[in-house]
């Protein structure tokens, strides 16, 4: 293996290319299966990085808004080839669930009303009420070290659930509390949440740390990124104004995408509420149903869970698709709405990379972290109840203070058989998520086909 210091690449361009291409292909399972896939690739088999430099690495992530596990991509595809190895592994990471992801938009717009697929995606969403509790469980048991953040995850989820206060505003305040906390009583928010590590592990790594690609932190540097960035973030959401109008479902997505960008902390299922409520009550892109289907489609695909706002963009284009043909709406939608979600990683990556040595040992950065990781166990909690009531009730009122309640005499059984048994495979079998995916869908044709209520 040859070493060209920081200004060439530390591993051949080829052989990375190879590597992050095999790792986007087995990207199911969250951020914790994406990470571990990376972890047996680059450190334990290939042996590219070490494990205190890939834990560095996860940790500046794990501070950023947006899906970690491909911010990890990038910043470790940086590390190995600079710019362009942060690009390629970023973009690869992405690229095929991407493409499953439209494919399946596009067979459920054009064949979701059949009884099969219907029977199907019937399946899918019971799981996805189980699927969500488990992130619950284990956000919460990684998270909720004190009594303190266990308040903080009670008062996201009554904020949210119960008052309706904007997502972004429970962050904001989570963010402030937790720093809050560490100046008056920093015991309560110290080793909470993270992926922290301490000694090295791992097996030794054939390229040393000194000889990993970095960049001298300049203003130079800083401004050309930043430029760039904004520009390829922003330009094409500026030419979708510009040929379809500023009040356009295009242009309204490709906002309203990158502003949930940049408030994607603690994973994609801290934000899934909040794009859930807009998406459906605000903009009327989908239906509730259609996004709980959606979710257990971007479950069942590889790459991040926010991928899922793909499928939201198409469905959403494809009802409103203005002058165009529906079907080029939806297409156009999904790849705008794909950019303005993905771009924002990079540039945070590049951005920030020269600075994560400064930014590990700010205490009050992490506690900030902290208290948003705790309260992000709510956010997770109100997901799921806004699953759950919409899955397996037919008839959900708003109740006192906004509060959605379900009508208890309009259960759907066959779904909440579903949604146990789904239970009963994760919890106590546990099974991984997409073989449960798979059975939930097959137990849904099974019903479907027999006529059973609720399919």
């Amino acid at each position: 293996m040859t070493t060209t210091g920081t200004t060439g690449d530390v591993v051949p361009l080829r052989d990375a290319v190879r590597a992050w291409f095999l790792i986007s292909l087995q990207t199911f399972g969250g951020p914790a299966g994406q990470i571990a896939v990376m972890q047996r690739h680059l450190v334990d088999e290939r042996r590219w990085i070490g494990q205190r430099r890939f834990l560095h690495a996860l940790n500046y992530c794990m501070l950023l808004p947006g899906p970690e596990a491909q911010q990890l991509a990038i910043y470790v595809g940086w590390l190995l080839n600079g710019v362009r190895g942060g690009l390629i592994a970023g973009t690869l990471f992405v690229l095929p669930g991407m493409v499953v992801l439209l494919a399946l938009s596009a067979v459920y717009v054009g064949f979701g009303d059949t009884t099969v697929v219907t029977a199907l995606f019937a399946g899918l969403a019971p799981a996805v009420v189980a699927i969500v509790a488990q992130a619950v469980w284990r956000v919460g048991s990684r998270a909720l070290t004190s009594r303190v953040l266990v308040g903080f995850a009670v008062a996201a989820f009554l904020a949210l659930a119960v008052f309706a206060v904007p997502f972004p505003l429970v962050v904001a305040v989570a963010a402030i509390a937790g720093w809050l906390l560490h100046r008056w009583r920093p015991h309560l928010v110290t080793g909470a949440g993270g992926h922290g590590g301490g000694g090295d592990g791992g097996p030794q790594p054939l390229v040393p740390d000194d000889a990993l690609h970095h960049d001298r932190p300049s203003a130079r540097r800083t401004t050309m990124i930043l430029v760039i960035g904004l520009a390829a973030w922003f330009l094409p959401v500026a030419l979708f104004a510009a040929t379809t109008g500023a009040g356009s479902v295009f242009t309204q997505q490709g906002l309203f995408f990158s502003g949930t960008a940049v408030v994607t902390f603690g994973g994609a299922y801290a934000v899934l509420a909040f794009v859930a409520q807009r998406a459906v009550e605000h903009y009327a892109w989908l239906s509730a149903g259609d996004m709980i289907r959606g979710l257990a489609l971007a479950e069942s695909t590889p790459g991040p869970l926010i991928m899922v706002v793909q499928f939201v963009a198409f469905l959403g284009a494809f009802h409103q698709p203005g002058t165009l043909d529906p079907w080029v709406a939806g297409v156009l939608a999904s790849l705008l709405t794909t950019w303005v979600t993905f771009v924002p990683c990079f540039l945070f990556i590049l951005l920030g990379a020269p600075y994560v040595e400064r930014l590990r040992g700010n205490h009050a950065l992490s506690a900030a972290l902290t208290g948003i990781t705790a309260a992000v166990v709510g956010v997770i909690a109100n997901l799921g109840l806004y699953f759950a009531v919409h899955t397996l009730f037919t008839t959900v009122t708003a109740g006192p203070l906004g509060l959605q309640v379900p009508q208890w005499d309009t259960v759907r059984w066959t779904p909440l058989a579903i949604a146990v048994i789904a239970a009963l495979l994760i919890f106590r079998a546990k099974w991984p998520v997409l073989r449960v995916l798979g059975v939930s869908a097959l137990i849904g044709l099974l019903a479907g086909l027999a006529g059973l209520p609720g399919i």
